[in-house]
Order: C-alpha cells, then sequence, then structure tokens
C-alpha cells in the first residue's frame, strides 16, 4: 500500500501523463492510449487549490463573462471545503474529462505535502481507447436548466 502511494505520489508530483490524450471524436474530452485496472490511478484534477468563499467569489466572476468556461471542483476533506480551479487553460488533461452518470473514473482526495489534491481512479477496467468521465454530480435545478447534460 505504501509503495503505490509514493507511485501516486511521485505521478502528481511531477505532472506527467503519459498514456492519455484528447479525444479525436470530441474536442475537450480525454481518452486513454493504455488498458487500465479497476483501482489504477489515471490523473489529478489538477488547478489552484482554494478555499470555499474564495471559489464563491470565482465563480460569480467567471458567470459573468460569456466566454469563460467554469472548472470548479468542490470537495470536502478532514472536515474543510476546499474547490480546485481548474479553469485557467494548462496542459494537464485531469480537467478536460467528460461527464457521465455512469462514469468509469471516481475522485478521491489524497494528502500530498499537507495539502489535498484531486485524483481520479478507474472504477471498473478500461479498454484502451476508451474515453474517461465521472459523475460531476450536480443535479441542482439551475445547473440542469444550464446544461441539460448533466442528467445524462
Amino acid at each position: 500500500m505504501e509503495e503505490k502511494h509514493k507511485m501516486i505520489e511521485d505521478a502528481i508530483l511531477s505532472g506527467v501523463e503519459e498514456g492519455f490524450e484528447i479525444s479525436p471524436n470530441k474536442g475537450r474530452g480525454v481518452v486513454t492510449s493504455k488498458a487500465l485496472k479497476r483501482g489504477d490511478f489515471v490523473l489529478e484534477y489538477y488547478g489552484e487549490l482554494i478555499d470555499y468563499e474564495e471559489a464563491l467569489r470565482r465563480e460569480s466572476i467567471y458567470a459573468m463573462k460569456e466566454n469563460t468556461g467554469c472548472y470548479m471542483y468542490y470537495f470536502k476533506s478532514s472536515n474543510k471545503r476546499y474547490c480546485i480551479d481548474a479553469t485557467k487553460e494548462s496542459d494537464r488533461l485531469g480537467r478536460l474529462i467528460n461527464h457521465s452518470k455512469k462514469g468509469n473514473l471516481k475522485t478521491q482526495s489524497i494528502y500530498l505535502k499537507e495539502n489535498p489534491h484531486l485524483a481520479f481512479f478507474a472504477c471498473r477496467d478500461i479498454e484502451a481507447g476508451e474515453e474517461l468521465c465521472y459523475d460531476y454530480g450536480d443535479r441542482s435545478k439551475q445547473a440542469l436548466k444550464s446544461h441539460p447534460w448533466l442528467a445524462l
């Protein structure tokens, strides 16, 4: 178990994302070019770690900018609410993983150097060439009205 944690830590801290690419079928999705086993670490949802209040402030600013997407992932870890703000464009792929209620990934917070990081893990075996997806979890009326695909 300690060895597995070390491998995950090395992958996250190095930022190396080998074996994954932007989907050729969708402009903003991620596919794996290697087979993955259930429980395998896949990618990090990489961005700026901010507190809940700052996240709400930024989200309202992003909502006013028509051409700005919002890549905010809210989560709770050690009884504290956080957000990873991945809105700023980067070459990291985790922020581009699409939604599906029947996703093949799940997220888990992992502490590295006393800070939580969001890691994606395979929740089933995944074949090479398969698109990576996870359930964004937002089912609020406002979210579904603005983004009906969240119901899929």
